[in-house]
């Protein structure tokens, strides 16, 4: 039996965060839920509109080609996509053929073919036999990356996508929420036993990263199975159906030919170089950057920093802590914030760290850990008593005994009279029994009601049971 490799490249669009649509002065509101309220006669297509730029639109896909090491255009332009169907009021689509705002690039080890600009569609609804039409969302920047056909599973599609929804956000480009239709991912799958790539199928509605990998397995062993059965793969395009969890065929799959593509007249051409700096655009700290300073300076796992990464509530309080304490207890503090302010705040039904945790407050609390004032035990008692009501953690330690007793003469006379109350351990232990020393250390936290230094007191115990 031949061995099929499959290829895979990836169509994204992200709506752009703009004040208003691509290329009119309607609002651009993705929360808003009352129909054709955000629409104009220019995103509508009344007879005699013009259309103009949003230069904020543009600035955002440039950025993205930015970070991603792409090459902006300097000479680009629009284009007319032509075609019809109900979501398209002018009857054809403003977008970008030929000259696209940026070429190349990479992320997450994937190359990137292009990244352009066009305005989305119209939103339809179908039920009861009939259709209608939203208008609000027709118009609003939409950004679309390609990739080149360089992925071979599926989990190298998810991590890029992934990958890319991160970018947006800390570019600030768009929330890319893939349930609002913010993201949308489409996927073109070929298999090929040959080093030729076989027959591309685009996979469409594709709304969630889970209905990415399964959409991207389902149809690759679905054009084994049609090859191996002597049939030939139909270049179409095809949907996913989540609940069946098998694609669909929609339609015939259109070349660029069959859009007949044109510039589009109502717009100027675009000389970037005299209008924006490339070079000048700021980019903030990206996700990369972060995952290695991160690693270079506070040493910490991945879990953690991928939590961070994702998190920016959580990463705010774990630097904002580390502005005010070693940074050798790094590991530490990210340990309490990804267990157990992470689990206090997924009791609590909530995604927010409460007002009652400050940054200087949660660094005071760790310190005392780090510097074994109080246990581990303690520290978590105290962060639930914070994340609930707030207050000094020094000072909810002292009202709740949770300070840690260091000082050896106190505690010199409980380990004397644990020793004195149980000779028969003390005899396992000089047999050559250690681990009879838990026994004591167990004994001596008992006896302090939980306040004694362990650490403190092994020792001590170590130093008396010599002496017997």
């Amino acid at each position: 039996m031949p061995t099929f490799v499959p290829t895979i490249g990836l169509e994204i669009h992200a709506e752009l965060k703009t004040k208003t649509k691509m290329f009119c002065n309607s609002k651009n509101d993705p929360l808003e839920r009352r129909p054709n309220v955000n629409i104009c006669p220019v995103c509508t297509a009344h007879p005699g509109t013009l259309p103009v730029i949003n230069k904020e639109a543009v600035k955002h896909v440039l950025g993205v080609g930015k970070a991603l090491g792409g090459t902006r255009a300097d000479f680009s332009e629009f284009d007319r996509k032509n075609y019809f169907y109900p979501d398209i009021p002018k009857g054809y689509q403003i977008s970008q053929y030929k000259y696209p705002l940026v070429s190349g690039g990479s992320l997450a080890g994937v190359a990137v073919t292009r990244v352009h600009l066009e305005e989305d569609t119209a939103r339809s609804e179908h039920k009861d036999g009939y259709s209608l039409v939203d208008f609000n969302r027709s118009g609003v920047p939409l950004m679309e990356l390609v990739t080149e056909p360089v992925i071979k599973d599926a989990e190298t599609a998810v991590a890029f996508a992934k990958e890319l929804q991160l970018l947006l956000w800390y570019l600030g480009a768009s929330d890319a929420n893939m349930e609002r239709g913010e993201m949308r991912v489409e996927a073109n799958v070929s298999v090929s036993s040959t080093d030729a790539f076989g027959t591309k199928v685009e996979v469409k509605n594709l709304n969630s990263f889970r209905s990415v990998s399964r959409a991207i397995y389902y149809e690759i062993e679905r054009q084994i199975a049609v090859i191996e059965a002597g049939g030939e793969v139909v270049q179409e395009t095809r949907g996913w159906d989540e609940m069946k969890g098998k694609t669909f065929s929609q339609r015939k799959k259109e070349s660029s030919h069959d859009y007949r593509y044109f510039p589009e007249p109502d717009l100027p051409k675009l000389k970037l170089s005299e209008v924006l700096q490339f070079q000048e655009l700021a980019l903030p700290e990206l996700p990369n950057e972060k995952r290695a300073r991160y690693d270079r300076d506070f040493g910490l796992k991945a879990e953690d920093r991928e939590m961070y990464i994702r998190d920016a509530a959580l990463a705010g309080l774990f630097e904002g802590a580390m502005a005010h304490i070693g940074k050798e207890s790094a590991v530490l503090v990210s340990n309490y914030i990804t267990s157990d302010l992470a689990g206090l705040m997924r009791g609590s039904g909530g995604d927010t760290i409460p007002t009652t945790i400050t940054h200087r407050r949660f660094a005071a609390l760790m310190e005392m850990a780090a510097e074994k004032k109080i246990s581990s035990r303690g520290a978590k008692d105290i962060l639930a008593e914070m994340f609930i009501k707030g207050g000094d953690p020094e000072k909810i330690a002292g009202e709740r005994g949770l300070l840690q007793k260091s000082d050896e003469g106190e505690l010199l006379e409980v380990v004397r009279k644990i020793i004195g109350d149980n000779p028969k351990v003390v005899a396992d232990y000089k047999g050559g029994k250690e681990l009879s020393i838990q026994f004591f250390v167990g004994q001596g936290m008992k006896a302090t009601k939980g306040g004694a230094n362990p650490e403190v007191l092994k020792k001590l115990l170590i130093e008396a049971l010599a002496k017997q």
